[in-house]
């Protein structure tokens, strides 16, 4: 039986927008906990910014504004399927844009993927070995084969886990996978 990746991506969408606000609110602030463990000083960390209902980010992006690291955040380039990455030092620079994702408009600050340690990216799903399914633009998965040296964490609530993702040749596995129960390190 073929897996057909985007018929698991539409019931995973399902499974996330089924969870209440509040619940997505409190293990999203469970799962920023769990990522400020991972962190090491001194790193230049993309971070995704959350739209709804994805894990929201915005706790983590203060955090570690507040301690001095150096937060990188990704815009879409829809045109080439690319992402350009910008240097934020505020929140409030950050409004919808591409697919409603919030990105620096007007206050772009250009930063250097080379000049990166970590990723921090959304999973719509993902199974305990670091496979990850996204949206199937492949934004993130071009980033990366591009930038082997970036550790990878990919965080998700647990509902979004399953057994086993269909992974293919382009498809670039997660290091670490943090959910509001636990982080599985699948690729050390």
């Amino acid at each position: 039986m073929v897996i057909n990746k985007d018929d698991i991506r539409e019931q995973l969408k399902k499974i996330r927008w089924s969870i209440p606000d509040n619940e997505r609110r409190i293990m999203s602030i469970q799962i920023c906990k769990n990522i400020i463990q991972e962190i090491k000083e001194k790193e230049n960390i993309l971070v995704y910014c959350a739209k709804t209902p994805e894990v929201e980010t915005c706790w983590l992006i203060d955090y570690l504004l507040s301690a001095k690291i150096r937060v990188v955040v990704p815009i879409i380039e829809k045109k080439n399927l690319s992402l350009r990455l910008s240097y934020i030092f505020t929140q409030d620079v950050l409004m919808p844009s591409t697919f409603q994702v919030p990105e620096p408009i007007y206050n772009e600050i250009t930063a250097e993927a080379e000049d990166l340690s970590t990723v921090i990216l959304p999973i719509l799903g993902f199974d305990n070995k670091g496979g990850r399914i996204g949206y199937g633009a492949g934004y993130y998965d071009r980033f990366l084969s591009q930038n082997t040296h970036i550790r990878k964490i990919g965080i998700a609530y647990s509902y979004q886990e399953i057994s086993d993702v269909p992974m293919q040749d382009h498809d670039i596995p997660m290091d670490i996978i943090i959910t509001e129960k636990k982080v599985f390190r699948c690729n050390q």
